[in-house]
């Protein structure tokens, strides 16, 4: 596991090994199928194709994007796009090849990238060829105005995808580790990473909020966001477990990443439940507790976070919460429960179990 995923938390060497579990068995079908541009362009602009939403979704620059088009146009191959065939919301989501496809439909379109904060845009003008090419420097409108020969034959050439469907167990478990497996890119995207890829939605904005508020940075120990998104998988996993505790099952990684599938369009009234359950909890244990409480050895320990912040929130804030918390630290068992297997059912229920006897009873 990589220093810069565990930077700032007590590294576990249980917690990486669930990260690197093997996942559960599926059933799932691929086969391929070949899209026009224009067909794609379509799908995607209707909206039953999507890019899920992430802050690295686009990249490339005007020259890379302009060397793609201009192997459509020249009939040069171009790798294939893997999409995820989502029949909950009936979508198909781009889990590999969102530069390309996203390449075409902003030269269909016309311009390159999204507006910038002036709400201005780049003309898209095929860049960085060579200046012999017939297509240097050519819009898409330029095409439609003086060579439909090459317009017809960029609106023709073919993608071809593959398309991934999971048939058993039900729903889109599978998809989390399709796309674990699928980038490749220089760093490769962990955790919480996919899951605001995969999940986006209504749930993932709110953990995105939620993780900016200022005692939960004290908590967490740091001002500035996680680089790999530990600060936001660590808001997911209290919710798991506080909602959904009982029914856990190992690896832990599954367990939050159902859960956030299951609440991904969570509604206007619960959201706000979750926003106040969460912001009162870090009020009160800033309070209680001050700042980094659950740095006991060498950075912020999850397993002391996940039943100390669940407890807590579930059952309430007792008189001398300081001495009870450092009575609860002190246990043996409990210690054996925050270092040692820490994403086994039974070691999970262990520290639970005993942040409640210390905290609350």
């Amino acid at each position: 596991m990589t220093t810069d995923y565990n930077e700032g938390l007590e590294n576990l060497q249980s917690e990486n090994l669930d990260l690197e579990s093997t996942p559960a068995t599926y059933e799932v079908i691929t086969y391929p199928a070949d899209f026009t541009l224009e067909g794609l362009v379509s799908k995607y602009r209707k909206g039953s194709m999507t890019v899920p939403g992430f802050q690295r979704n686009y990249v490339w620059n005007i020259k890379q994007a302009s060397r793609l088009i201009e192997s459509f146009l020249l009939g040069l191959p171009v790798p294939a796009i893997f999409l995820f065939t989502d029949e909950i919301n009936n979508e198909q989501l781009v889990i590999d090849g969102q530069q390309r496809l996203m390449s075409v439909v902003y030269y269909f379109d016309g311009y390159f990238g999204e507006a910038d904060k002036n709400g201005r845009r780049t003309v898209f003008r095929l860049t960085g060829l060579n200046e012999k090419s017939p297509y240097y420097k050519k819009s898409y409108k330029d095409l439609e105005d003086s060579d439909l020969g090459a317009l017809n034959k960029l609106n023709d050439s073919v993608l071809r995808a593959f398309v991934v469907k999971q048939l058993t167990p039900n729903g889109n478990t599978s998809v989390y580790h399709i796309f674990e497996r699928l980038n490749t890119g220089g760093t490769q995207l962990v955790g919480q990473e996919i899951r605001n890829c995969i999940y986006h939605g209504e749930f993932n904005n709110l953990l995105c909020e939620l993780n900016k508020y200022e005692n939960w940075r004290r908590i967490f120990g740091s001002i500035t966001a996680h680089k790999r998104q530990k600060d936001a998988e660590l808001i997911l996993r209290f919710f798991s477990f506080y909602e959904n505790g009982d029914n856990y099952e190992r690896p832990i990684k599954d367990f939050m990443s159902n859960f956030m599938k299951e609440n991904q369009h969570l509604s206007n009234e619960k959201s706000r439940d979750f926003e106040i359950l969460f912001k009162n909890t870090c009020d009160k244990v800033v309070e209680s507790l001050g700042e980094k409480p659950f740095h006991i050895w060498s950075g912020l320990n999850v397993a002391v976070f996940d039943s100390t912040f669940t407890t807590l929130a579930k059952f309430g804030f007792k008189d001398n919460l300081r001495e009870r918390f450092s009575n609860l630290r002190d246990d043996a068992e409990f210690i054996k429960g925050v270092r040692g297997a820490t994403a086994d059912d039974s070691i999970i229920e262990l520290r639970m179990r005993l942040a409640k006897k210390y905290l609350v009873e």
